[in-house]
């Protein structure tokens, strides 16, 4: 870890998961080097390694960055509504994810890889974060729907999320692709997806 206060460190890290973010706008995963990330910061590529060992590990510090903001949101709903419909909670959940198009990106990627590439305490950190955001769902069922299976809402809707993305975002390139193999494809924004799959779970037609 370099020296420095725990406000610098904090900055730098910041700076280099910022400029992951943008370049994962406009370049693949796989795309992404190092290198490239060094050059959209005010420091060199050698010192990235002073918090981050692979790009992996930034990856990982991005999404759990927007696992941190998704879940403060959520929390946010849970404190400030004393009660909530199902059609209510469904269209404020599905706003929430609306505005996290890239964490719904970030789960469409190969988590095991991932994950494999970054360090233990590192992982752990993402886990944390992770189990945060189950709980901030968690304390709006119970609040919002205690009549209904909690966990059976948990363990479909969070593995529903990681094929979101996929379902609403295609490029032309796929967009031909399903074309020529004869596959229909219907758009669907990420926010009516997510609504109907809550108000689904939820026991509502």
């Amino acid at each position: 870890m370099p020296k420095g206060s725990p406000e610098l460190t904090a900055s730098r890290r910041e700076e280099i998961v910022n400029a992951c973010e943008k370049l994962y706008q406009t370049i693949s995963f796989k795309d992404i080097t190092l290198k490239e990330i060094s050059v959209e910061t005010s420091f060199s590529r050698p010192s990235i390694y002073n918090y981050f060992q692979t790009k992996e590990e930034i990856f990982l510090a991005l999404m759990q960055r927007e696992y941190e903001l998704w879940a403060a949101e959520l929390n946010a709903l849970a404190q400030g509504n004393e009660t909530m419909s199902a059609q209510d909670f469904a269209a404020a959940l599905a706003h929430s994810l609306e505005k996290r198009q890239q964490l719904l990106k970030l789960l469409s990627m190969n988590h095991y890889d991932m994950e494999e590439h970054s360090r233990p305490e590192r992982l752990t950190e993402f886990k944390t974060t992770y189990g945060a955001s189950l709980d901030a769902v968690r304390a709006c069922i119970d609040k919002f729907f205690p009549h209904i299976d909690r966990e059976r809402f948990i363990y479909v809707f969070f593995p529903f999320l990681f094929g979101v993305y996929p379902y609403t975002v295609a490029t032309q390139k796929q967009l031909d692709a399903m074309r020529d193999a004869k596959i229909e494809f219907k758009p669907q924004s990420i926010y009516d997806i997510i609504y109907q799959c809550v108000i689904q779970l939820l026991g509502k037609q």
